[in-house]
């Protein structure tokens, strides 16, 4: 049954992801596009915290929880920590509203996949997840509503990590990701004249930048857990992600095109020049990639309850991107609040599917970093979700289901405020790949 849930799994998440773009968002236009790896869904149905850490479910935002035993976690044949397998996808649909009109979008993507095993005081884990994700269609129309620039672009930067961890002592736990970023950004814009009768002219110029981008970047993680009580158990964790680098090769490509009269798509190139960004120093690039620091703490019941809260602090406003500069957007640092938990009823009933299920809720409140206009772009979001148990019970793997209602961006200054609805969906799923046989 689990073999076949993993396979049903992927099919859809590999043909949502191909299928569409991994986001909408107009924002997306700016720098690497919009984060699209927030943690996993059962964070994310926690308002995005990731400070609660146990030995049943992936922790991809803490390096820390690949090692160690399970401080007061479930125990299977003596040993408390199961292979860990994860795959996830998600849906979104936005309606972006802005003084002169509104719009309706969505998209589906792949969110992640990974895999987490135990050695002894170590653990490692690897996987894939997309990091940011570009896709905007953006129309410039001056006084007479009449087009003069149409905006759009697609791609983003994914990432491959393998990551290490190890238990310093029993409460105390320490690891780190290596990250391998890849992936290529493509803006195009095109210039749109009219006749002084206002008919469009038979050629319009387009300006189509694609960057090809490749480094490394790494994660260190803390995580500490003591039980504080006979009932209550303390968590707290530390993540930190030191400034990087990306290397980006560039292209850039001026284009004489013909459009449609009616939906002024493009139906024609007749001639491309390909612009000499090496006399620039603009054909190989470096992009600066932020630092990142978050702190957390909860405290909860083990297998019950848990209730934390997170604050994570980018230093985006170092962010420098040498090829795309806009003179109507800046970078601030960006930082983040988030506040939930979790609720089981009873883990290990023996009757009554209900009360094994795990029933999470949170909210966050972020600023961007992004400045356009000189406004701030910030966001909320409220979360809720839901851990359903499948398989063996005695692994706990579980399918997990959760939402995410939130707004971004504003219409002052006429920008575009985002209002959108997230359903994301995975599966955790647990195995023995090590067992030591008790008869020869």
């Amino acid at each position: 049954m689990i073999k076949r849930l993993i396979v049903i799994c992927i099919a859809i998440i590999s043909s949502s992801a191909f299928a569409q773009q991994g986001t909408t968002s107009p924002y997306s236009f700016y720098g690497l596009g919009s984060l699209k790896f927030k943690g996993t869904v059962e964070n994310r149905s926690m308002g995005g915290i990731g400070v609660y850490l146990d030995s049943i479910h992936f922790n991809l935002r803490n390096p820390a929880s690949y090692a160690g035993k399970s401080i007061g976690g479930p125990v299977f044949k003596g040993e408390s920590r199961p292979v860990k397998f994860t795959v996830a996808g998600a849906s979104s649909n936005a309606n972006l509203k802005s003084n002169s009109g509104e719009a309706k979008a969505n998209s589906s993507t792949f969110d992640y996949l990974a895999l987490s095993v135990p050695i002894g005081r170590f653990g490692f884990g690897f996987g894939l997840v997309p990091y940011t994700s570009v896709g905007y269609k953006l129309d410039d129309i001056n006084d007479n509503k009449d087009l003069i620039y149409r905006f759009n672009g697609e791609g983003g930067v994914n990432r491959v990590f393998a990551g290490f961890g190890y238990q310093i002592s029993n409460n105390f736990s320490a690891g780190v990701d290596i990250n391998y970023n890849f992936g290529n950004i493509q803006n195009r814009a095109i210039a749109l004249e009219y006749t002084p009768e206002g008919n469009l002219t038979q050629f319009q110029t387009r300006e189509s930048n694609r960057s090809d981008l490749s480094g490394l970047t790494f994660n260190f993680g803390l995580a500490y857990k003591s039980m504080i009580s006979d009932n209550l158990e303390l968590s707290a964790t530390a993540t930190y992600s030191p400034e990087g680098n990306l290397s980006s090769e560039n292209q850039r490509v001026f284009s004489t095109v013909s459009l449609d009269a009616i939906t002024r798509d493009v139906i024609g190139v007749s001639s491309v020049i390909v612009a000499d960004l090496e006399s620039q120093n603009l054909k190989d690039t470096e992009l600066t990639l932020p630092s990142r620091l978050s702190v957390g703490i909860g405290i909860g019941k083990p297998q019950s309850w848990f209730v934390g809260t997170e604050y994570t602090l980018m230093n985006t406003a170092d962010f420098s991107n040498p090829i795309f500069n806009s003179q109507i957007s800046a970078f601030e640092n960006s930082s983040q609040v988030s506040v939930g938990g979790f609720y089981i009823p009873e883990y290990n009933a023996f009757s009554g599917y209900f009360k094994r299920m795990v029933y999470r809720a949170g909210f966050n409140f972020a600023n961007t970093g992004l400045v356009i206009k000189d406004e701030s772009i910030k966001e909320f979001g409220i979360s809720f979700g839901l851990g359903l148990p499948v398989g063996n019970r005695s692994f706990f793997s579980n399918a997990n289901l959760g939402f995410e209602f939130g707004q971004r961006g504003t219409t002052d200054k006429n920008l575009i405020k985002e209002n959108f609805i997230n359903f994301n969906v995975s599966l955790s799923l647990n195995s023995r790949w090590f067992e030591k046989r008790k008869y020869n």
